[in-house]
């Protein structure tokens, strides 16, 4: 690779295509039918050990990158569940085991809980990320780079 290839750095906006698989080969996101995802690198728009494992790519270069839990989404936090009265959902709403719920807080905005136990009287509901204690398996290819303009740089994310 010649030295005057742009390589992926902080402040550069890269676009990546990638294939995001769980342990067991299940695939659980890809840019495929999409649109190449673009980020502002070191802003910390992706996961941080892909994030990492992509510094020194240059356009067209491909890897195969393994993330661990911690450098993820994290570890299972046991702290993040919560018991809820079962009267404070409505009556008529069949809640279930692995149902995802779209909540709201206190300022209107949107946050994800899973029903992690239904009981009688109390609804206990996982407060934790989706895809937290797994680890990640990407494919990732850099398809794109260019620098930021200062508007991107000033918000902290790409346009």
């Amino acid at each position: 690779m010649p030295d005057n290839d742009p390589a992926v750095a902080n402040d550069l906006v890269v676009g990546i295509d990638y294939t995001l698989r769980l342990e067991d080969g299940q695939v659980i996101d890809s840019s495929e039918e999409r649109d190449p995802l673009e980020f502002l690198q070191g802003h910390g728009q992706i996961v941080p050990g892909l994030e990492q494992a992509i510094y020194g790519m240059a356009i067209g270069d491909k890897k195969e990158v393994v993330v661990e839990p911690e450098a993820g989404y994290g570890e299972v936090d046991p702290d993040a569940y919560q018991r809820f009265p079962r009267e404070a959902f409505p009556s008529e709403m069949e809640l279930e085991p692995g149902m995802g719920l779209e909540l709201v807080d206190g300022s209107g905005q949107p946050f994800l809980a899973v029903v992690a136990e239904v009981g009688p009287e109390n609804v206990l509901l996982d407060f934790n990320h989706p895809l937290a204690g797994e680890t990640l398996h990407f494919d990732v290819q850099v398809v794109s780079l260019r620098a930021a303009n200062s508007e991107e740089l000033a918000h902290g994310h790409a346009h």
